[in-house]
């Protein structure tokens, strides 16, 4: 029996477009939580015996409501947004990067064993790892630059570009766009776990359903994304203090590296707060990724449907070409038979 063309499956660009749209919408709703996140893990707690401040903003933030209320009360709304362009770029062309190399690599797999089946857990996070290591090479500079424009000063703000320049024209020149790209490699864990564990959750709870309801696939987003945010934390705060400016009590010297940014958070801070901002980033994972995943889901239905669509169109289009061709063919046929003149005996 001939597959329903709206069943068949979406090409790697078609779901890495679905999810790069699920991702942008997500992260637009939630923007202001990775500005306190951000905000949180850069600074470094003062200690009174220190007469520089370790912080790399003037103001010392608390918790996340304090967070929140000092932006709004020193820098307006929009303080909240600040760098969202950059962010939403980095975003788009991260998980658009993402889901295709994962949809690609998944297709492989899935085409190379004898006996077609799911992967198993192990599988599903190298494939994910697999893709994650290939989008963060080709995505890191712009995280970045985000990174740096989230912690500039209220009167030192720059657009997106001229933030790049700074960083170009620092100690470590171009190669500062690729500031924390061995953090960042280790991260790949983050998504990994994440749709590994996404994947056998709902082979789990929800067998044999091809598609999700909008609170399931946010039940198993959100989930899978706790967990990976719990397990990377550390990482991830390394991976900001890497990208932003360095505190003001280290006079202008970068760290070469994730393990002595969390060195230097451990002699100052202690082992704990290798979390800090682990609320916000938790909160934010978790908004993001339920609303990613019900997002996706919606997005791959519009697009196998518009896809469908296309088809029919096309379809009916080369139908109607042929049928034009032929009926010329036969009026010409007709045409060459009355100009032939006939003999009488």
């Amino acid at each position: 029996m001939a597959r329903n063309p709206a069943q068949r499956p979406l090409p790697p660009w078609g779901n890495a477009l679905a999810g790069a749209t699920g991702a942008v919408l997500a992260n637009a709703i939630v923007y202001p939580l990775d500005i306190v996140k951000t905000r949180l893990q850069v600074q470094v707690k003062q200690k009174s015996a220190e007469s520089d401040s370790l912080t790399t903003n003037h103001e010392h933030y608390t918790s996340s409501l304090d967070a929140l209320r000092k932006i709004i009360d020193d820098e307006g709304i929009t303080g909240l947004y600040s760098g969202i362009s950059g962010s939403l770029i980095g975003v788009t062309s991260t998980n658009f990067a993402y889901f295709y190399w994962y949809s690609v690599v998944r297709s492989l797999y899935l085409s190379s064993q004898t006996i077609p089946r799911p992967p198993g857990t192990a599988m599903e996070l190298s494939l994910g790892a697999i893709a994650g290591a290939v989008a963060q090479v080709f995505t890191i500079p712009v995280s970045v630059i985000t990174t740096r424009q989230q912690t500039q000063l209220k009167g030192d703000r720059k657009g997106l570009l001229d933030t790049g320049r700074e960083v170009v024209l620092g100690e470590d020149g171009w190669t500062g766009l690729w500031r924390g790209l061995k953090a960042s490699l280790v991260l790949v864990a983050n998504p990994a776990i994440t749709y590994g564990t996404y994947q056998r959750l709902r082979e789990l709870l929800f067998p044999k359903k091809a598609n999700l309801r909008p609170w399931e696939s946010f039940f198993l987003g959100a989930t899978s994304k706790a967990l990976a945010t719990i397990l990377t934390q550390p990482l991830i705060v390394a991976k900001v203090g890497l990208q932003s400016r360095p505190p003001p009590a280290r006079q202008g010297r970068s760290f070469k590296g994730f393990l002595e940014v969390m060195a230097y958070i451990n002699e100052h801070e202690g082992p704990f707060a290798l979390f800090k901002g682990l609320a916000p980033q938790i909160t934010k994972g978790i908004l993001v990724q339920g609303l990613l995943m019900m997002t996706k889901e919606r997005m791959e239905i519009v697009f196998i449907l518009l896809f469908a669509y296309l088809r029919k169109v096309r379809d009916t289009r080369l139908r109607q070409m042929a049928n034009a061709v032929a009926a010329q063919a036969n009026a010409a046929a007709d045409r060459t038979k009355g100009a032939i003149p006939m003999t009488v005996k």
